[in-house]
């Protein structure tokens, strides 16, 4: 039995959640959202919220039941309040710049990295020196993806730690030659 799956997604005060058939579409102050649950699971409204339910109990379906309703919970965080990821850029001359809707970086190669920001994204740079940059939005995975593609492209190194990391972001570091 999914811990998860059991609990009913609260819908908080200002966010209008309908449901039509497996389509649940949830519309806040932040903007609107939708999500089609499988057809494995069910999803009804409730007097508590919304409830997300195995249609019958096989494996695919409890695998489903969980991330369905974390996925509508994701909704309504995102329509109230949104996602946001930090990265923090560490390296001499390493540094970040908008250019138009673009994000302009400097990591240490002989030319320039530009990122292409997709459509209900939010990338800003702040920081003395350019070296911090918010990706935030409304969809938890679109955020998430972006922030990764934007690391990997100079991963942090484990010798110097120079690179792009998350804000808060451990990097386990390697001692280098002896003599």
């Amino acid at each position: 039995m999914s811990r998860i799956g059991k609990k009913p997604i609260a819908v908080p005060s200002g966010v209008t959640a309908k449901i039509d058939g497996q389509t649940v579409k949830v519309k806040g102050s932040k903007g609107e959202m939708s999500f089609m649950v499988p057809e494995v699971c069910s999803i009804e409204q409730s007097e508590e919220g919304l409830v997300v339910k195995p249609r019958e109990d096989t494996k695919i379906a409890r695998s489903m039941w969980g991330m369905s309703r974390t996925q509508v919970a994701n909704l309504m965080e995102g329509v109230t309040s949104g996602f946001t990821k930090t990265l923090e850029i560490q390296g001499v001359g390493y540094r970040a710049a908008m250019k138009g809707k673009d994000l302009q970086l400097n990591l240490g190669f002989s030319h320039e990295v530009v990122h292409k920001i997709p459509q209900g994204v939010q990338v800003a740079v702040s920081g003395a020196k350019q070296e911090i940059i918010t990706v935030s939005g409304i969809n938890k995975q679109l955020v998430g993806q972006v922030a990764s593609e934007i690391r990997a492209y100079r991963p942090p190194e484990p010798y110097q730690g120079k690179g792009v990391r998350y804000q808060g972001e451990y990097i386990f570091r390697k001692e280098g030659k002896k003599k």
